[in-house]
């Protein structure tokens, strides 16, 4: 367990004065899987943010190193195993995953669905499905059997629900377009992945995931993007999210390319106290989103 302790780092933990361990069964835990990255976050029954963790696992190379390491947090912490919230959304951050019109959704097909997008392994991996709240469609994704018995487990008690990043994120943005008159591109820029979407009159226009590997990555995926929906780069607006400081020599050169840029906010659908004031606005937009799947 020594080895596993050491595989991971936490980099953020804010914790709002009203939290109360005793309180747990009033309050909904989102948690945030990625293949190198975890994060938690602790809402009450008022939408009122209570905590918020973030942890980087540098060292993860394989699922079960991530089973490994999990399970350490999990153990270490004071909450985390708790079996009596009042739900837990557990999101996974993966790219096999495909989305459905509901209208063209059958429950027996999801396998054959998701072999459009991703080659996957029946014998490790479980097929789920989720619908979206603002949009008439069904996410189909594949996670970790490994992780589905064990959360499962650790949360036998209380309602679980599985979700994945893109659906979190669509509905986000969705819940976005709604408080503009534009039709900006919206911009999540992940540790490990790039997310494009458009949303016009509450629908979804587009939405797309990148594996970057170069920085150039980012501009390259974004200029093709706009191209391909007749977006003009030195006026379209373009809000952006994510791991990317305002005053970063990444941001700058980004700013060469992409003109019209403004730096997205919290959403206004949570209170945060004073505490999260050091969490810049643009930060966390993904796991933030998750609230939406409850």
């Amino acid at each position: 367990m020594q080895a596993a302790t050491s595989s991971f780092r936490l980099i953020k933990k804010i914790k709002d004065d009203r939290f109360d361990e005793e309180s747990l069964h009033e309050y909904h835990l989102f948690l945030n899987f990625g293949t190198r990255d975890f994060q938690l976050l602790i809402v009450g029954e008022d939408k009122r943010v209570l905590q918020l963790e973030d942890y980087v696992l540098p060292e993860v190379t394989t699922q079960e190193e991530l089973h490994l390491v999990m399970s350490a947090i999990f153990e270490a912490h004071e909450v985390l195993s708790a079996g009596f919230w009042k739900n837990v959304t557990a999101v996974f951050k993966t790219q096999k995953f495909v989305q459905v019109p509901l209208s063209l959704f059958l429950e027996e097909g999801k396998e054959e669905y998701l072999q459009f997008n991703a080659s996957f392994d029946r014998t490790k991996e479980t097929i789920l499905k989720q619908e979206h709240r603002l949009q008439e469609a069904v996410t189909i994704f594949a996670i970790p059997t490994v992780f589905h018995a064990w959360l499962t487990q650790v949360y036998a008690k209380t309602n679980l629900h599985f979700g994945h990043q893109s659906t979190a994120l669509i509905e986000g943005f969705l819940a976005h377009s709604y408080t503009g008159k534009t039709t900006p591109l919206y911009i999540y820029i992940d540790r490990f992945r790039l997310h494009i979407a458009v949303c016009k009159n509450g629908k979804l226009i587009f939405y797309n995931q990148f594996i970057i590997k170069h920085f150039e990555d980012y501009i390259r995926y974004i200029m093709l993007v706009m191209k391909s929906l007749a977006m003009n780069q030195q006026s379209s607006e373009v809000i952006l999210w994510g791991y990317i400081g305002r005053n970063s020599p990444h941001y700058h050169e980004f700013y060469k390319y992409i003109k019209n840029v403004v730096f997205g906010t919290k959403p206004a659908s949570l209170k945060f106290g004073y505490m999260f004031d050091e969490v810049q606005e643009h930060h966390f937009f993904d796991l933030y989103s998750v609230h939406q799947l409850s």
